[in-house]
């Protein structure tokens, strides 16, 4: 018996010894190798190897925390005299119109990867041409190690922002990905779940409650069914149609290169599919899991009152412990209100310049916006853009744009229509009146940029800080993926 005790004894001793000796070879050879050290998931504190996508415990890709962990930008440019000057993109703004690549002097210094511009630093040596070219003023000069710059919400690593209780999923965290949008707002409201479920006093109040989630585009609603399935008592508000921000997308097409997990649903993998694809989708998951939205309802305010937030809405008060913020990048933009502006054609934004090259084009618009949209979209090969605006000048837009404006006419790359007043939207052609005569614009899509409140606006109004990062950016990567 002895001896059995004795030689257990030995075989334990020995095995850990062999176990440091190769944490200490482990390192070592990490060290002499350059290899990355595991990272621990910021959702659960698993360790996940550099080499890993997504953390092996709770299943939620690392990507959805790119932006979160990023490191915030101190000064726009580094006092450091000795280094080099170079572009940065910024990829929330950045509409991929190509007229930067076009404008830069040295070759593959700034190229299109899909639908976004990226810098090569190796090349690129600051001309600051494409920043000039730049039509929605996209690229920063800088002597900073990042290739894009992104102006996000402050959130922590259950994307809560500085506001307590007051979570942001979604397009305004960053990058705007249809499967980070997805698996932020589970993330968002497992961890109100878990919080709520430590409060055994919730229940008491029955017209409180436990989360109200604004919008419903691709984070709104797996926020709205990860409520449902963790058993919350939830209100999903939509100021327009179900899943409004893809229903006025201009991308043809949409990507979902993998699958991705929907809660109660399951596994969504729609590859190369069109966004009326998507939308069919989304109202076949809505049926089947019974996910209440609230449409036409649209929120004003969220304030805090005698430890509760306070949603303001157009369909009066709603009392919550928590509010998930889902909105899109859109906001809320001022209307023509006239025939045929819900047409399917029709947006107030553009994301992707690609995605009208070789169609015909009406802006509408006379400030910065309208302008920098109608020369983006100009710069594109085959694209027929004229801009409609019911003034005589442009007083009010920024001298550069003004200039771009006026090249861009010079090189007939685009129409100005001035004292033009839209009457109606048709299929096909728009209706205008202009120094008292009717005039049709023969047109595939119409941009309406006259103004209205920006997601920024009601950010700041609920006191939401944000601040600059600074990202690197996969070449393969494709956005709206």
């Amino acid at each position: 018996m002895t001896a059995t005790l004795t030689a257990i004894a030995f075989l334990l001793f020995t095995a850990l010894l062999v176990r440091e000796h190769v944490k200490r070879t482990g390192s070592a050879t990490a060290a002499v190798s350059g290899a990355r050290p595991a990272r621990s998931c910021p959702r659960c504190k698993t360790p996940v190897p550099a080499s890993t996508a997504r953390c092996p415990a709770c299943g939620v890709p690392w990507q959805v925390f790119e932006v979160v962990l990023a490191s915030e930008v101190v000064d726009d440019q580094l006092q450091d005299g000795n280094a080099r000057t170079h572009a940065i993109i910024r990829g929330d703004i950045c509409i991929g119109c190509g007229a930067c690549a076009a404008a830069c002097p040295e070759d593959g210094a700034i190229r299109m990867a899909g639908k976004l511009a990226v810098v090569d630093r190796a090349k690129c040596v600051g001309h600051g041409n494409c920043a000039r070219a730049c039509p929605v003023g996209g690229i920063a000069l800088s002597t900073g190690a990042a290739v894009q710059r992104v102006e996000v919400p402050v959130v922590d690593r259950c994307f809560q922002s500085n506001v307590p209780g007051v979570y942001v999923v979604g397009e305004l965290g960053g990058r705007g990905l249809i499967k980070n949008a997805i698996n932020e707002a589970r993330v968002a409201v497992d961890a109100i779940a878990n919080e709520l479920d430590e409060d055994l006093a919730r229940s008491k109040d029955l017209d409180l409650l436990d989360v109200v989630i604004v919008g419903s585009g691709p984070a709104g609603l797996s926020a709205g069914l990860t409520a449902l399935g963790r058993g919350l008592r939830y209100a999903v508000l939509e100021r327009g149609t179900v899943a409004d921000t893809i229903r006025k997308y201009p991308r043809h097409k949409l990507l979902l290169a993998e699958p991705v997990s929907i809660p109660v649903y399951g596994d969504l993998w729609v590859t190369d599919a069109s966004k009326e694809t998507l939308l069919e989708v989304w109202q076949t998951i809505i049926a089947a899991t019974g996910l209440r939205v609230q449409t036409n309802c649209e929120v004003h305010d969220v304030r805090r009152e005698n430890g509760e937030l306070v949603v303001m809405s157009s369909a009066g008060l709603l009392r919550a412990r928590r509010v998930v913020l889902a909105v899109g990048r859109r906001g809320t933009p001022r209307r023509l209100e006239v025939p045929g502006e819900d047409r399917s054609n029709v947006y107030y934004d553009i994301a992707e310049a690609s995605e009208f090259e070789g169609t015909r084009v009406l802006v509408v618009g006379g400030g910065d916006s309208a302008i920098e949209s109608a020369v983006g979209l100009a710069n594109r090969p085959g694209t027929t853009v004229c801009l409609a605006h019911r003034g005589g000048t442009f007083e009010k837009a920024k001298i550069r744009n003004r200039e771009q404006l006026d090249k861009a006419v010079a090189q007939n790359k685009l129409k100005l229509l001035l004292h033009a007043q839209v009457r109606e939207i048709r299929d096909g052609e728009v209706m205008l009146w202009r120094n008292d005569e009717s005039l049709s614009i023969a047109c595939d899509h119409v941009i309406i940029r006259i103004g209205g409140e920006t997601p920024v606006d009601f950010l700041d109004r609920v006191g939401v800080t944000r601040v600059k990062k600074d990202l690197a950016i996969a070449t393969s990567e494709r956005r709206g993926a």
